[in-house]
């Protein structure tokens, strides 16, 4: 037999896999690195899923299509419209496969979601990755100039939290040749969002997901909005059964508890905006978000912000088992510390650990 590294494609060889935030073991850790919502799910999830534990020797529903349904019927769409996956990940690689990949030209934007380079290389693609600025506004006339036939965006941009106005996206949509992608993971939290768009644009695809705003990261349920002819392409190259029984049934009592999930998002962006407050009365830097976490660079001693300031509070912070989220390989990012939106009490103690350091600092 041949060596596995012969018998592999080739372009797989250099291929560095995506890298998740920690997932700690034991108890006591306070989590603000994977921007998980940090609440139970109401009830009505657990009855739901409970309900089909009976059934699991049957398949479930190959098209997830009662949550099809309710999706489309929540946003106003035919359900032609709707495809639902195994996580929004599912999605973009689906999207990867179908529109990018060897051959074409696959743009994002950086700093952006770090799956994407991953996915695109995966598909014997390259990625190319358009800067932001230290404002972060969107690079229109930069993007359409690329000419991508595979445009990868998040908005609200992570890690930033920067949320891009509808006037630039639309700019953007009516300027690109190829397929825009508007990864909207965060689009609860924020003010406005890009579904408008749908109707106005045959090229533009929303992605949303049940893992941050609903708090199923653990279910692994996301969903696309886009034009029929683009789902039925996506339809054709997913999996067959790609969500679970018990997540098409979660999600969809969860799409009906949305008054629970109103107050939890409520009480996050009131947190979110206290916490950016006193960020800000101690000096760091933080980006406006419209998210569930936040983009900060913490001061050193000597008034400034730097790589080795964020990289050592990291670092302190891991030793007070508080797990936030750090970006060392680049300068737009390696004096920045990302960090999610815990609950009001787990970012009191955020805070007075912080407060202790500046301190000792």
């Amino acid at each position: 037999m041949k060596p596995v590294r012969q018998l592999v494609h080739e372009h797989l060889l250099q291929l560095h896999p995506y890298t998740p935030g920690t997932q700690p073991g034991g108890e006591g850790w306070i989590k603000l690195n994977t921007n998980e919502l940090p609440f139970p799910p109401p009830r009505e999830v657990g009855e739901a899923i409970a309900a089909e534990f009976p059934r699991l020797a049957r398949y479930p529903n190959p098209r997830s299509q009662p949550l099809r349904e309710a999706l489309a019927g929540f946003y106003g769409l035919a359900p032609e419209q709707v495809i639902v996956g195994n996580g929004s990940d599912d999605l973009l690689n689906l999207l990867v496969r179908a529109f990018g990949g060897a051959g074409r030209r696959t743009v994002d934007t950086f700093p952006s979601y770090s799956l994407y380079p991953v996915i695109t290389a995966i598909a014997a693609g390259q990625i190319q990755s358009i800067p932001f600025g230290t404002d972060f506004s969107l690079p229109v006339p930069e993007l359409i100039h690329s000419g991508a036939d595979l445009l990868l965006l998040t908005c609200p941009n992570a890690p930033t939290g920067v949320r891009f106005p509808n006037e630039a996206l639309r700019k953007l949509a009516a300027g690109c040749r190829g397929l825009l992608v508007i990864d909207e993971a965060y689009a609860e939290f924020a003010e406005e969002n890009a579904l408008s768009l749908l109707a106005e644009f045959g090229n533009v695809v929303v992605t949303r997901t049940f893992s941050k705003a609903y708090g199923l990261a653990g279910l692994r349920v996301g969903y696309a909005l886009a034009s029929p002819e683009v789902i039925d392409f996506l339809d054709r190259i997913r999996d067959s059964y790609n969500v679970n029984r018990l997540s098409q049934a979660g999600a969809l009592a969860a799409l009906g508890a949305r008054e629970v999930y109103s107050g939890y998002i409520a009480t996050i962006r009131e947190t979110r905006e206290k916490i950016i407050a006193v960020l800000r009365e101690l000096g760091w830097p933080v980006y406006p978000s419209e998210t569930n976490f936040i983009f900060a660079a913490p001061m050193g001693p000597d008034g400034h912000p730097g790589p080795e300031v964020a990289s050592g509070l990291f670092k302190w912070l891991e030793s007070r088992r508080i797990l936030v989220r750090y970006f060392p390989n680049h300068p737009l990012t390696a004096e920045y510390l990302r960090i999610t939106i815990g609950s009001p009490s787990e970012m009191e103690r955020f805070i007075e650990e912080i407060r202790t350091w500046h301190k000792g600092a």
